[in-house]
């Protein structure tokens, strides 16, 4: 929220004003959460260099004078080759079928490939549905190569979306900060009038339980070998403040579970002597105690449950 003006009771708003739910979507690591995040001006998406790191939707707000954008971060849509896989793009689907605008996302330093061309045949199915090509990453290459890209997406589009391709396409970098108010610009042109839809401040409807085991999940991702990220789930087990603490020096207790398919994998993850997941507590810590405003304390715990990625029961009880 800009300090430049006073919080807005949701029964009023300025004439024109507009307000809607948008929806970024593009293959895993595309740079859809860094642009979120960009966008709200505050970390509420978990960002990895890992595919696949967002498994829930997350929605960001971003308040403006004429407009509120509600920001739903989804999985990379891709062809799945797990029941979790499938399940994800389900996800997918049903959030696209409510969101007003859709922001697809395509990396200016990665060729158009096979898993754009998918998502673009799966957009073609959402019948008079703005989309917005987003082109990220765009501080990765040189003029002449985003050139080049744009008059590729801009292929893409004429190709999936008929003679009028996509509504709009804007180059943007999330890391460098440019031309992030541009895609909000554009964003906001494609939402239909209205009243806001979360009172001003607000920057994200999640549960913190959700946020904090996203955290943990960003932390423990962090420079392990490419099998882990599909493979690794995290259940905030019991959240409670610490008796016996003072009014100006609150703790609270956070007792959280790691699961793994393998105890190949749950050795990576604890590391020698436990060292790795000291690590992946200590990092996790710091984004916590900034969410939540208080200090923490963070008990983690390895476990293993085999197969969870294809087993409908397990995947029900660790939240999918």
């Amino acid at each position: 929220m800009s300090d430049n003006h006073t919080p807005r009771a949701l029964g009023e708003w300025p004439e024109g004003f507009r307000s809607g739910f948008t929806s970024f979507v593009g293959r895993p690591n595309a740079g859809k959460s860094t642009l979120t995040n960009a966008l709200v001006g505050q970390k509420v998406a978990i960002t990895s260099a890992k595919p696949q790191t967002t498994r829930h939707t997350i929605r960001g707000i971003v308040h403006r004078e004429d407009a509120q954008l509600v920001l739903v971060d989804t999985p990379g849509l891709h062809r799945p080759r797990t029941l979790l896989g499938q399940r994800l793009n389900d996800l997918v689907a049903e959030t696209l079928s409510e969101v007003d605008a859709i922001g697809f996302c395509l990396p200016a330093n990665e060729k158009i490939g096979p898993g754009d061309r998918f998502i673009a045949t799966q957009l073609a199915q959402l019948q008079r549905k703005p989309i917005v090509a987003i082109v990220t990453k765009a501080d990765l290459v040189d003029r002449e190569a985003l050139a080049a890209q744009l008059i590729a997406v801009t292929e893409l589009g004429n190709q999936n979306f008929g003679p009028n391709g996509f509504a709009a396409i804007v180059p943007v970098s999330a890391v460098k900060e440019f031309q992030v108010q541009e895609v909000a610009d554009v964003l906001v042109q494609q939402m239909p009038a209205g009243p806001p839809l979360y009172p001003d401040g607000e920057l994200t409807d999640e549960p913190e339980a959700k946020m904090i085991a996203e955290l943990v999940r960003e932390a423990a991702l962090e420079g392990v070998r490419d099998e882990l990220p599909h493979s690794l789930a995290v259940v905030v087990e019991e959240m409670v403040p610490r008796e016996g603490r003072s009014e100006n020096n609150p703790l609270v207790d956070i007792h959280v579970s790691l699961y793994v398919e393998r105890s190949s994998q749950k050795a990576i993850v604890i590391g020698r002597g436990g060292s790795r997941l000291r690590e992946v507590g200590t990092n996790a810590r710091k984004g916590i105690e900034k969410l939540l405003g208080t200090k923490v304390y963070l008990d983690l715990h390895v476990k293993v449950a085999k197969d969870w990625q294809r087993d409908p029961k397990q995947l029900g009880r660790l939240g999918f």
